[in-house]
């Protein structure tokens, strides 16, 4: 149980992020408000408190949660960019969380 609570906490985290990033670019790239700013920096700072909610070292969480980020990455491009992701994109995740799951789920001393 705890590792899906982990992973939905990922998933989670990656939207965070990725909406605190897209933002700006909304802004930049698409004329878009500069009042777009505000929602992305609270997504941003949101994306690090959620990171702090790991028990796990800082290191480890990183690398693993960068697994899932690929993943909702690739979702979001398929779901708000509208472009579907190619055979390479689906292999990449995969390989993505292949190693996310080495990470997190390795024994440990």
């Amino acid at each position: 149980m705890a590792v899906m609570r982990t992973f939905y906490l990922f998933v989670v985290t990656s939207l965070c992020e990725i909406l605190g990033c897209y933002l700006p670019w909304l802004w930049l790239k698409r004329g878009g408000s500069p009042w777009l700013l505000l929602p992305a920096a609270l997504s941003l700072a949101l994306f690090a408190w959620l990171l702090t909610l790991h028990p796990d070292a800082s290191g480890r969480i990183y690398a693993a949660y960068g697994g899932v980020y690929v993943s909702v990455a690739l979702a979001w491009l398929w779901l708000v960019d509208g472009v579907r992701p190619t055979l390479w994109d689906v292999a990449g995740v995969g390989l993505c969380l292949a190693g996310m799951a080495v990470i997190m789920l390795a024994p440990r001393s």
